[in-house]
């Protein structure tokens, strides 16, 4: 388990202390994956420098398995760093050896004969689905390609926590979801706990189990990635659940005023749906219920997390007030959240 107690991380600079960390408390159970996600200057970078025992916190303590980082030094330190896999954004290979050679690196630092270090790095290169491109340099692969070998040498040391350190930031969006099922796919079968630093919803949705977010150096809300999308509590929180469901809702408050603008009769409802509501016709069967009610779909979509489905609709409701306040206990019942956000 890695624990984080009260952590605090300050800066002294030439304009003054910079609070980069604050009273920061989660954690991360073994063999899970924990999303940490903020936008940039959140104190993401920071509290992975403290993790890895890069950065000595200011106050508090982070407990990985039984041993307070901090309080490592010279060997001690360097051995519990070689249980802590690190993925960058920017791949950080060696562009003069090939990809086994970059995976044999790690081992070659820590003392493993030559054969038996081969024999690991062709294991690793097949886990990550490079097979073939053994003799190929960084500089012949796709982005993709260049973070399989980078994911294949932090596993080389069979570490106990693996870190992706914005890595899944410089690539496309299908070659993002490949390095994420990727990461998935090496969480099920060694069951190693994965820390997710990102600023990228997506990634956080589609392969995390919890969810710490970041704002001006403090997590200002964390919880199971399945509460999280389906009642953020936080703006911030709110703003990136809604990047993620549908990039034009990021700025609520200008969609929602744009959607009464176009639509200023009857009530507009937002329903948020999940598990197995998100199956339900819960349309068809306002519809058939209640035939004189005119109901149209403004909005809609449905994203999977590791817990279930989460999905959002906007509606707009036009006919008589008892089928729209008999429409709106059908919702309740069905136990969809349902808000009022315009009633003309």
């Amino acid at each position: 388990m890695i624990e984080f107690k009260d952590v605090s991380k300050t800066f002294t600079t030439k304009d003054g202390t910079l609070n980069a960390v604050q009273h920061v408390n989660f954690n991360i159970e073994d063999g899970e994956i924990y999303g940490v996600v903020g936008y940039s200057g959140a104190g993401k970078s920071t509290l992975v420098r403290m993790l890895n025992g890069l950065e000595t916190p200011t106050s508090g303590a982070i407990d990985i398995n039984g041993d307070k980082i901090s309080e490592l030094s010279g060997t001690a330190l360097r051995k519990k760093r070689q249980k802590i896999g690190m993925i960058f954004q920017h791949f950080n290979l060696l562009w003069s050896r090939t990809v086994i050679q970059n995976v044999m690196f790690p081992l070659e630092v820590a003392g493993v004969g030559k054969k038996e270090r081969r024999e690991k790095a062709q294991r690793l290169v097949d886990l990550v689905g490079l097979n073939g491109r053994e003799k190929s340099y960084p500089s012949e692969l796709s982005g993709g390609q260049k973070q399989r070998v980078g994911v294949a040498r932090a596993l080389a040391n069979d570490p106990e926590i693996l870190i992706s350190d914005e890595a899944t930031s410089a690539l496309d969006p299908q070659t993002t979801d490949e390095v994420l099922d990727l990461l998935l796919k090496i969480n099920r079968e060694l069951n190693l706990t994965i820390v997710l630093i990102t600023h990228e919803m997506h990634a956080i949705r589609k392969i995390c189990d919890h969810v710490a977010v970041m704002e001006e150096g403090k997590v200002v809300e964390r919880g199971t990635v399945f509460d999280v999308f389906r009642n953020p509590q936080q703006e911030i929180t709110k703003r990136f659940v809604n990047e993620e469901v549908d990039p034009s809702l990021a700025d609520t408050n200008v969609v929602i005023d744009d959607l009464i603008k176009n639509y200023p009769k009857g009530v507009l409802l937002q329903l948020v749906f999940h598990g197995d509501q998100a199956k339900l016709p819960i349309v068809s069967e306002m519809i058939h219920k209640y035939p004189d009610l005119q109901v149209s779909i403004i909005e809609g979509s449905i994203h999977q997390t590791q817990e279930g489905a989460i999905g959002s609709l906007f509606l707009q409701l036009i006919g008589e007030q008892e089928s729209i306040d008999g429409a709106q206990a059908l919702l309740k019942k069905m136990r969809v959240e349902t808000e009022v956000i315009h009633h003309d």
